[in-house]
């Protein structure tokens, strides 16, 4: 299958476009470098097996995505391409709204333009915001994100989920997964963000190999069993299988 990932040179992204060479698909990457780096992509043509094409671009340029669309005669698309700081976008609410939001509504007004109808939409579990229960389950309806982030995952699952109503044809995958972490078995990639890290196991392994002085641990009076805060994760192999899982059920 001929696959456009948005953001595939991202952290997620990149190990998704791996898993996706290896199992033959031709891959088409996008994505502004706006947090990934160039340097990733022989890096994922040599894991994956397989070349890839990579344009740099910005999914809300509309006409740069027609025209990959039809050029690449693209089936499927992959969707990471977004901003992803929860703090960040307290700040900066426009950009993440702009981004996230007008970003998709161009890339799927594309897809509609070159009659593309199988979609997987990376999304988080910040979209069911405080849940009473624990742990959560796909069953629990969606809730009041507290992030213009998170707000930001919703509408445009509420936009994707309109879509597919009012057209039956399109195939659309939600998936919502809460902390990414890990790497390639190989070692040779994994998370490296840009500026400071906005997750914790980034941070962690900067410290680690010394490119940061020390990791500040806040907060002692959580019900855990040391009074630190507790989070959930996911190893990124596992989410970039369910990417490719959930494309190749939708398609």
């Amino acid at each position: 299958m001929k696959v456009l990932v948005t953001g595939g040179s991202g952290y997620i992204g990149s190990h998704t476009c791996v898993q996706l060479l290896q199992q033959g698909h031709e891959v088409v990457i996008l994505d502004n470098l706006c947090n990934s780096k160039r340097s990733v992509l022989p890096v994922i043509e040599r894991l994956g097996g397989k070349e890839a094409t990579f344009i740099e671009g910005d999914i809300r340029n509309e006409a740069l995505m027609t025209e990959i669309l039809h050029d690449h005669a693209i089936e499927a698309v992959i969707h990471f391409a977004g901003l992803k700081a929860v703090g960040e976008s307290v700040a900066k609410p426009l950009e993440y709204y702009d981004n996230n939001v007008t970003g998709t509504l161009k890339l799927v007004s594309a897809m509609r333009a070159a009659g593309v109808k199988n979609f997987i939409f990376s999304s988080s579990a910040t979209v069911y915001g405080d849940q009473p229960k624990i742990p959560y389950v796909e069953s629990f309806p969606t809730g009041t994100p507290q992030s213009p982030y998170g707000k930001s995952k919703l509408m445009v699952e509420q936009i994707l989920t309109d879509l597919q109503k009012a057209q039956p044809e399109w195939s659309i995958a939600l998936l919502r997964y809460f902390n990414p972490v890990g790497a390639h078995p190989s070692g040779d990639m994994g998370e490296d963000p840009q500026g400071i890290p906005n997750n914790l196991m980034p941070y962690i392994a900067q410290v680690a190999v010394g490119r940061r002085e020390s990791l500040a641990i806040f907060g002692n009076d959580y019900p855990t069993e040391d009074g630190t805060g507790v989070r959930d994760y996911i190893h990124v192999m596992d989410l970039a299988d369910g990417h490719v899982a959930a494309m190749e059920k939708t398609g």
